[in-house]
């Protein structure tokens, strides 16, 4: 039996659990359950119900609940040792200053460099500092952020990439690239909602290299539902792609819409659902 929790995949039986916590209910259907799909929006807890009482669950959300967050995502980086951008993690301002020694008028970087709050997305609360004076303000948000609450944020090398970074989606065993290049030169970043165009062609080399990166890491880390964003370093000789973050919602303008992606994701689970039937044959 197929359980599925996906408004928009049919199954043999069909479950909503958005906008409240699992039951008792659900943890019997999953229990009877040979596979279990998900939605992107599931909760933590929804998840782990699944994963810890049915053996074969789509997607394959272990990493993203385990190392969530940008501080998360750079601890996922470095414990598989993929190519990305020199980065620092500090759950807190008292964390950066235990680092320290205090509070210096910039860290071990160059200016500029790249703040990032440990939450937002598609370019929110990301910030290019340029300066000692910045780097001081930002420090002061991020005090005022702990105050409501919300806490942590990396610093990272800024990487020269000509306004361009690359977005590598992958859904089941579909993988698609596209560039998004930033036209506003005075924006540094290059999502599509600061500004960015897509671009679909270039540099297919490169292309392939990051298809290439990101397949071998979601082997080693069973991602199968993400976002990838990867860049090129226009200043390096050695063209390696680096990982910048991971998206577990991502936007679809560039797979071609929603309806389009929505095509893609049930194809995808159909075809995983027939790669469980045959390894119980084989069991069998």
């Amino acid at each position: 039996m197929i359980l599925s929790y996906h408004p928009c995949f049919a199954a043999d039986k069909n479950l909503l659990c958005a906008g409240r916590e699992p039951d008792a209910g659900d943890l019997a259907a999953i229990k009877a359950a040979d596979a279990v799909i998900l939605p992107q929006g599931c909760y933590q807890s929804l998840y782990e119900m699944a994963h810890n009482n049915c053996g074969h669950v789509f997607p394959n959300f272990n990493s993203r609940f385990k190392y969530a967050g940008k501080i998360g995502q750079a601890r996922l980086f470095q414990e598989n040792n993929v190519p990305h951008p020199r980065t620092e993690t500090h759950l807190n301002i008292d964390a950066f200053a235990g680092h320290y020694g205090g509070f210096p008028s910039k860290p071990a970087f160059d200016f500029p460099f790249v703040f990032k709050f440990d939450w937002g997305g598609e370019g929110y609360q990301v910030y290019l500092i340029k300066s000692a004076p910045e780097f001081k303000d930002i420090l002061q948000t991020a005090g005022s952020f702990e105050d409501s609450g919300q806490t942590g944020f990396i610093i990272q090398e800024y990487i020269h990439s000509n306004h361009r970074s690359l977005r590598v989606v992958v859904i089941g065993q579909t993988v698609i690239s596209y560039w998004r290049v930033q036209s506003n030169k005075q924006s540094f970043c290059s999502n599509l909602v600061k500004g960015a165009v897509i671009d679909n062609n270039a540099d297919p080399d490169l292309q392939e290299m990051a298809v290439k990166s990101v397949k071998a890491f979601c082997s080693r880390t069973g991602i199968n539902l993400a976002g990838f964003d990867l860049l090129f370093s226009s200043d390096r000789k050695n063209r390696t792609p680096l990982f910048l973050e991971i998206n577990h919602y991502f936007g679809r303008r560039g797979l071609g819409g929603s309806e389009r992606f929505y095509e893609i994701l049930i194809a995808e689970i159909e075809k995983w659902i027939d790669g469980i039937d045959l390894k119980l044959a084989l069991i069998l």
